[in-house]
């Protein structure tokens, strides 16, 4: 048995007739009932366009499962009462007016540090927590992790057109995210208290309203002893969450085992994982990916081989390996979900909503 985990996802609600964003997340919420996961819960995000869906606590890839499968289904059914469709998508296909803010002194402070920065950051992250035994440990993770970053991105990149263009990346979402203050991976920490002082020093400068918001690709859990990994856009399909969470879990696990060894995460080049970062979203899993620990170009599919040879023993230890395994290969052969959208784009950019909303539900099995 592995360690606990648990997915946040965030989706876009979208007019079932034109395909566009709609601002109906309260009408969503109040007609969605209860999450079937006990600790799960729904909540409105920045915008009123977009809702997020949180598991509970999980032990196990059935449960997981079952917990992101559930959540889906009652949502797709809530936005349809209501005329909408909901897709699971890094940034909108479609353009639309300008979403009006969700409620709540923090959204409206969030806007006012940020203003026209954010003013229409719709975007939509597949965020995987992994239990820690403390926050001082959680560190020492996020110091393992850093080099398979950018690895997790590629996989997980689901973003490549934004309100009716081709960005030309792979996830457009990063991209976006690259603008904020503190973006991108994680600086290696020396400790806590170096962790804390620095995301003190973002919000005594007032690019951050508070410690919560930071915009890193990974992070310390906020309310619980958790590792946060926010590489992945928005998850397609059901399964796309689910290799997510399977190979975040497994690069804590290894981490942890890695600490107990004695042995510290990797000092890295900064330009480099700069690099790696954009790249990845730039290409995800097509062309050449950068290893941040070698410094130069690999093939991204070969990046995602070395991914799975490093957590082999945690996954082999959870008993997910022969899951990971076949999900990975599956994306491979179907592409990214940035490769499944531009294929149906083929059929014009209506299509690319039309898919998103099919695979969105669980009804659309590998």
């Amino acid at each position: 048995m592995g360690a606990t985990f648990g997915v946040e996802e965030e989706f876009l609600l979208v007019d079932g007739v034109t395909g566009e964003p709609a601002p109906e997340v309260e009408k969503v919420l109040a007609d969605a009932g209860p999450h079937p996961g006990t600790g799960g819960a729904y909540s409105a995000e920045l915008f009123q366009t977009q809702v997020e869906a949180a598991t509970g606590v999980c032990a196990d890839l059935p449960a997981l499962r079952a917990q992101l499968s559930g959540a889906r289904t009652r949502l797709a059914e809530a936005a349809h009462a209501h005329g909408l469709r909901l897709v699971s998508t890094g940034t909108p296909v479609l353009p639309g007016s300008a979403p009006p803010v969700s409620a709540g002194d923090r959204y409206a402070g969030i806007v006012e540090a940020h203003r026209a920065t954010i003013s229409d950051y719709q975007c939509c992250g597949c965020h995987v927590h992994v239990g820690v035994p403390d926050r001082e440990t959680g560190v020492a993770v996020l110091n393992h992790v850093r080099p398979w970053l950018p690895t997790l991105v590629a996989l997980g990149a689901n973003s490549p057109y934004d309100k009716g263009r081709d960005s030309g990346f792979a996830s457009w979402r990063i991209a976006e995210q690259l603008r904020f203050p503190g973006a991108g991976l994680p600086p290696r920490f020396a400790d806590l208290g170096h962790y804390d002082e620095t995301v003190a020093q973002f919000v005594e400068c007032g690019v951050l309203v508070d410690p919560a918001m930071t915009f890193w690709v990974a992070r310390l859990g906020v309310r619980t002893p958790t590792v946060e990994i926010r590489a992945a856009d928005a998850a397609g399909h059901v399964d796309d969450a689910l290799l997510q969470a399977l190979l975040t879990r497994a690069l804590v696990t290894t981490a942890l085992t890695d600490l107990a060894a004695g042995r510290e995460g990797p000092a890295l080049p900064e330009p480099v994982c700069t690099a790696a970062l954009f790249n990845a979203a730039r290409n995800g899993l097509a062309g050449a990916g950068i290893c941040p620990s070698e410094g130069r170009e690999v093939p991204a599919t070969e990046l995602a081989d070395r991914l799975l040879t490093h957590v082999r023993d945690a996954l082999e230890e959870s008993g997910d390996l022969g899951e990971a395994r076949r999900l990975l290969e599956w994306i491979r052969r179907e592409g990214t979900g940035a490769d499944r959208q531009r294929r149906a784009a083929e059929r014009g950019p209506k299509a690319i909503v039309e898919m998103l909303a099919r695979q969105t539900t669980p009804s659309a099995d590998i």
